[in-house]
C-alpha cells in the first residue's frame, strides 16, 4: 500500500469525527449563550358563565293541560206511542240542528186522533149520565119532603140516589182522564228537540214501526260544551272552583287548536269538579264550559272554527293571583332546591329557595331572592362556594 493511499483512509475516519466534535461545541456554546425565561405570575380570570338578572314581578298561576270536547247535555229520544214514522224532518240526518220545539219526527197519528173522539164521546156521555142521576136525586128528595109522617127522621142515602149519583160522577171523572190520556198520546205522535241541539244519531227512518221505549235518536246540545280535563291533585289549589248549588264564577280558560299552521281560540270557565280521582291516573277531573260551541248565528265570514265533539285541545288556565314572584327557568334550579348566584365580588354563592310553583317551562320563586341579583345559568362541575367568575360578552360585572 502506498502512503498516498494510507494518508487517504486515514482522513476518511478523522474527518467526521472532527465535523460531529465541531457540531457539539457549536450547539453547547448555543445554549450557554440563551437566556433562561423570565418568570411570570398566573392569573386566575375566573370560570366563563351566563346569567340573568332576577326579577320580581306580579305573578298569576297558569295552569296547562288537555282535554276532550263533549256536549254539556245529551240525551236519548225514545218513543212513547207504537205506531209507524209518517213524517220525518230534512234535518233528520246525523250533524242536522234543531232549535227547541221543532218536530223532529211523526208517528202516524190517526189511531190516536180516533182514540181522542171515542174518549170525547165518552165523556159527553157521562156528562149526561151525571146530569140525569143529579135530576133524579133532587126529585127523590123533593117527594120525601112531601110525605107527611110522625117522626119519620132523615131520609136514606139510597132514598136520595146518593150512591148512584156518586157513580155517575165517578165515570165523569174517568171520561176526563180517558180524554187527557186520549191527548196526550195524540200529542206524543209529534216528536219535538227537548232543547237546542245537533243530532248525533238515529236508529229509524220513514215509514218504520216502532214501539213505546224503543231508542230513536240521540241529540246533544248546541247551547253549551263541556271540556273534561284531567289535572294532578297539586293543581286544584290554585283553581276558583264553584260547588255544587254556588252561583260563584270558575277560573277562566282558553282552549285552541292548531289546523294546519292555523290557530283557533275559544274561551270558557270552569264550571265544576267531578267529586273524585281516577284510581289509575290519580287524576283529578274538573269541565270547563263553553257558550255557543258551534258559533251559530256567527257570519259565515267569520275565520272561526266550531267547538265540535271529540276534540283533543290545549287548555290554560288562570288560577289565582300568587303575589311578587321570581320566575326562573327550571334548568336554574339545582339539586337540593338550590341556585347559583354571582355575588358583588363576582365570586359564586350557594343559596337555597323555596319553591311556590312549578309551571311548565318556569319554576315561581317566592323565598331565597331578591331582586337585580345575578342568576347563574351555566352549569359547572365541581362547583363550590367562592369561586371566582367571569361573565360572557355583553353582560358586566357588578
Amino acid at each position: 500500500m502506498s502512503n498516498k493511499t494510507a494518508k487517504r483512509n486515514h482522513l476518511t475516519w478523522i474527518l467526521p469525527v472532527l465535523i460531529l466534535i465541531l457540531a457539539l461545541l457549536a450547539t453547547r456554546a448555543v445554549i450557554k449563550s440563551r437566556k433562561a425565561p423570565e418568570k411570570r405570575e398566573q392569573i386566575n380570570l375566573g370560570l366563563l358563565v351566563e346569567t340573568i338578572p332576577v326579577v320580581l314581578s306580579q305573578h298569576q298561576a297558569r295552569i296547562i293541560a288537555n282535554g276532550t270536547v263533549r256536549p254539556e247535555r245529551e240525551v236519548t229520544i225514545a218513543a212513547e206511542v207504537n205506531g209507524s214514522l209518517s213524517w220525518v224532518s230534512r234535518r233528520f240526518v246525523e250533524g242536522g240542528f234543531f232549535l227547541k220545539g221543532d218536530k223532529i219526527f211523526e208517528i202516524d197519528p190517526r189511531d190516536y186522533q180516533l182514540a181522542l173522539q171515542r174518549s170525547t164521546a165518552e165523556h159527553a156521555k157521562a156528562q149526561a149520565s151525571l146530569q140525569t142521576e143529579a135530576e133524579q136525586a133532587e126529585i127523590a128528595r123533593r117527594e120525601w119532603e112531601r110525605i107527611e109522617l110522625p117522626d119519620k127522621g132523615e131520609p136514606g142515602a139510597l132514598l136520595l140516589r146518593q150512591p148512584q149519583l156518586l157513580s155517575a160522577k165517578a165515570a165523569l171523572s174517568a171520561a176526563e182522564a180517558n180524554i187527557q190520556q186520549a191527548q196526550l198520546n195524540l200529542e206524543r205522535t209529534s216528536i219535538r228537540a227537548p232543547f237546542n241541539g245537533r243530532l248525533r244519531s238515529k236508529n229509524v227512518d220513514l215509514g218504520e214501526y216502532v214501539r213505546s221505549g224503543n231508542p230513536l235518536a240521540v241529540i246533544a246540545s248546541t247551547k253549551q260544551a263541556e271540556i273534561i280535563v284531567p289535572l294532578p291533585l297539586t293543581d286544584l289549589q290554585w283553581l276558583a272552583i264553584p260547588r255544587a248549588g254556588s252561583k260563584d264564577k270558575g277560573s277562566r280558560c282558553r282552549l285552541s287548536i292548531q289546523i294546519d299552521g292555523q290557530r283557533y281560540e275559544w274561551q270558557g270557565v270552569i264550571s265544576r269538579a267531578f267529586g273524585e280521582i281516577d284510581p289509575n291516573s290519580r287524576m283529578a277531573k274538573i269541565a270547563i264550559l263553553v257558550e255557543n260551541p258551534y258559533l251559530l248565528g256567527h257570519k259565515p265570514a267569520d275565520r272561526s272554527f266550531p267547538l265540535e265533539n271529540g276534540l283533543f285541545v290545549h287548555v290554560e288556565i288562570s288560577g289565582a293571583d300568587l303575589g311578587q314572584l321570581a320566575s326562573l327557568p327550571r334548568s336554574a334550579l339545582r339539586d337540593g332546591n338550590v341556585v347559583w348566584l354571582a355575588d358583588d365580588m363576582n365570586r359564586l354563592e350557594i343559596r337555597p329557595v323555596h319553591v311556590l310553583r312549578r309551571q311548565q317551562e318556569t319554576l315561581l320563586i317566592d323565598e331565597g331572592l331578591k331582586g337585580g341579583e345575578r342568576l347563574i345559568l351555566t352549569n359547572i362541575s365541581g362547583v363550590a362556594p367562592g369561586m371566582k367568575l367571569r361573565f360572557k360578552s355583553g353582560e358586566k360585572p357588578q
